[in-house]
């Protein structure tokens, strides 16, 4: 018995050869350079931001509430991205919690002149059973009183109706304590 082999010729054509531009060959070649340049996207990242974004919101809406029922002042202005670095802190400090951030109780409080005020209990996941609590202390800028200009423009700023911009800081401050361990302390952030 023999054996025979029959060998195809390989083309020594190159893909110009065979019909393709040069042109069309080199942006593609361009696309899958970028491709394999640019990091992948981890769907734990795109959720990850999802969560940031939803606890952002929930912050901004307890500190709407807030201004008519505890505050009582016609605006709360928030410095820009506050509410998202609050949200990422927050996110950093659950992280290594058994249940995550499903697992905590965040106390929202402005911090005042003598003292402080709460301003709301938010549960991330009222189902769940808390591991740990945050306490979130938001800071008033320091120019806390209106000038005598803004007084003037306002008319009625004697009467008692009279309610004001409360403004807020770029600071803050995180409290968590562990409500699962009783060896574990308290862990202060200032932000």
């Amino acid at each position: 018995m023999v054996a025979t082999n029959k060998m195809k010729t390989k083309s020594t054509e190159g893909p110009a050869e065979r019909g393709y531009e040069q042109v069309c060959l080199e942006k593609e070649l361009d696309f899958w350079d970028r491709c394999l340049a640019e990091p992948p996207v981890a769907a734990a990242d795109v959720t990850e931001d999802r969560t940031c974004q939803q606890l952002a919101q929930m912050l901004e809406s307890c500190l709407s509430r807030a201004k008519k029922t505890t505050l009582h002042c016609s605006s709360v202005l928030v410095p820009e991205q506050l509410t998202r670095r609050v949200a990422r802190d927050v996110l950093r400090l659950a992280s290594g919690e058994p249940c995550g951030l499903r697992g905590c109780v965040l106390y929202v409080h402005l911090e005042l002149e003598k003292g402080w005020k709460q301003l709301e209990r938010i549960a991330y996941d009222a189902s769940v059973v808390p591991t740990f609590e945050l306490t979130l202390v938001f800071k008033q800028d320091g120019a806390a009183w209106p000038s005598l200009r803004d007084f003037f423009f306002m008319g009625s700023c004697f009467t008692p109706a009279f309610r004001h911009a409360l403004k807020l800081g770029p600071g803050f401050r995180l409290v968590k304590k562990k409500l699962y361990s009783s060896s574990a302390g308290t862990v202060i952030e200032e932000c």
